[in-house]
This record gives structure tokens, sequence and C-alpha cells, in this order.
């Protein structure tokens, strides 16, 4: 059975949450990471070696390509769907939890 909130009006919704970003779709805007209020993406760097790195990692600074989100801290999405609604490249995935038994 899904997880299910309750709006302030007492409105039942099921709440859908990240689950993954496809990173041949994500473009590294930050879109969502600025409409995020808790910390669930963070910015990376892809190597030329597609390897995923630190944005700051003066190691691998010449190699990085492009940027993209991924998605640091899952445990804390609490589904509110604000990033989908942001994001131009539609390459988040999102989907309701199931309830603990």
């Amino acid at each position: 059975m899904p997880i299910t909130a309750h709006t302030r009006a007492g409105t039942e919704y099921t709440p859908h949450f990240l689950m993954e970003i496809d990173m041949e779709k994500c473009i590294g805007c930050g879109r969502c990471y600025k409409v995020c209020a808790r910390k669930v993406l963070t910015l990376k760097g892809v190597t030329d070696e597609e390897m995923i790195v630190d944005v700051d990692d003066e190691e691998y600074e010449a190699d990085i390509e492009r940027k993209v989100m991924v998605v640091a801290d899952s445990g804390d999405c609490i589904g509110c769907g604000a990033c989908a609604r942001v994001c131009p490249s539609g390459c988040q995935t999102h989907a309701p939890a199931e309830a603990a038994a």
C-alpha cells in the first residue's frame, strides 16, 4: 500500500518521491537543486571517461565535460514534486513509496 499524506485542508494525496535522474537527459541546469528545500540533490561533474566526480575536485577539474544533478540523499525526499515541475529535460523518475508493514 503506497504512503499517503494530507494537505493542510485535509485532502489525501499520494506523494511521488524522486527515484533517479537519467544522466543522459540531465543538462545540469540546477533548477531542481534550487527548488529543493531538503538537499536531496547535488551537482556533479562527468569526465571524458564518463566518471562521476565532485565539481570541486581539482584532480578532475580539467577532465569535466559536463555537469549533471545526482540524488545525494533520497531518504530526505518528501515527494513534493517541485524538482519535476521545474526540470526542462524531463530527466527525473518519481514513484510512490510503499508504507512500512
